[in-house]
């Protein structure tokens, strides 16, 4: 007589569900990810237009000062000094409260990298 193949008996209608719920977790945890990723990298993209057109705008408004300065005076060596003793003045008010000024920029930061 011939021995009888024995087949693996089906497995429970549970396991089957498990592993449709892991795949679908899988995918769920990568769609997760790309939305995160693709979040960050726009937030940096408009971050980074707003500040080099801050940075422009704050050029231009201080040669148009320094100018407008050189008028007044009528020296233009006079009109760019101001503006570069305003900056000097800037400088040094920021360099003396640098922690004061560090932590809030930090926190605003971790903020804007955990913003969901």
């Amino acid at each position: 007589m011939e021995a009888k193949k024995e087949t693996p008996p089906p497995l429970p209608p549970i396991v089957d569900q498990l592993k449709e719920y892991a795949e679908t977790r899988f995918k769920l945890l990568k769609y997760e990810a790309i939305e995160g990723g693709t979040s960050i990298l726009a937030s940096m993209i408009t971050d980074v237009i707003t500040a080099v057109s801050m940075v422009l705008a704050f050029m231009f408004a201080s040669l148009t000062l320094a100018f407008y300065l050189a008028y007044l005076l009528n020296s233009d060596w006079e009109g760019f000094g101001c503006v570069a003793l305003i900056y000097l003045i800037i400088a040094v008010v920021v360099k003396l409260n640098k922690e004061r000024i560090e932590k809030p920029l930090i926190n605003l930061f971790i903020q804007k990298l955990f913003k969901k």
